[in-house]
């Protein structure tokens, strides 16, 4: 046995903490909001591609990682939430140019043959 303190039971596990609470929380920096704007733009960008407009979707991914690697450059290293683990440099161009990648490919890259 064990009691509510942390100590393991008889199981091996220990209790949760009744401080702990399950209720979502907010982002606690301001790169934190962007990391979940990016994340949320991200999954709209795909289910665009998945409902066939590849095009629109596509853009809309590059668009949500330059706005990213944008945010990344321009905030501060203690406001860069969850993007702080890399080096800021690095980190910027890198979102910079795969997200300017991928609007590019999006306006180039040709249209399959019409069927028939």
């Amino acid at each position: 046995m064990s009691t509510a303190d942390g100590v393991p039971n008889e199981e091996g596990r220990p209790f949760p903490d009744p401080e702990h609470s399950l209720a979502p929380r907010k982002p606690r920096t301001l790169g934190g909001a962007v990391y979940l704007a990016v994340l949320a733009t991200t999954v709209l960008g795909v289910v665009i591609v998945a409902v066939d407009e590849w095009r629109t979707g596509l853009t809309v991914i590059g668009a949500a990682s330059v706005g990213g690697g944008l945010a990344r450059l321009l905030l501060p290293n203690d406001h860069a939430g969850m993007r702080g683990v890399r080096r800021k440099l690095i980190y910027g161009l890198t979102m910079l140019v795969l997200g300017g990648a991928l609007m590019v490919l999006a306006v180039v890259f040709p249209d399959g043959p019409t069927p028939l």
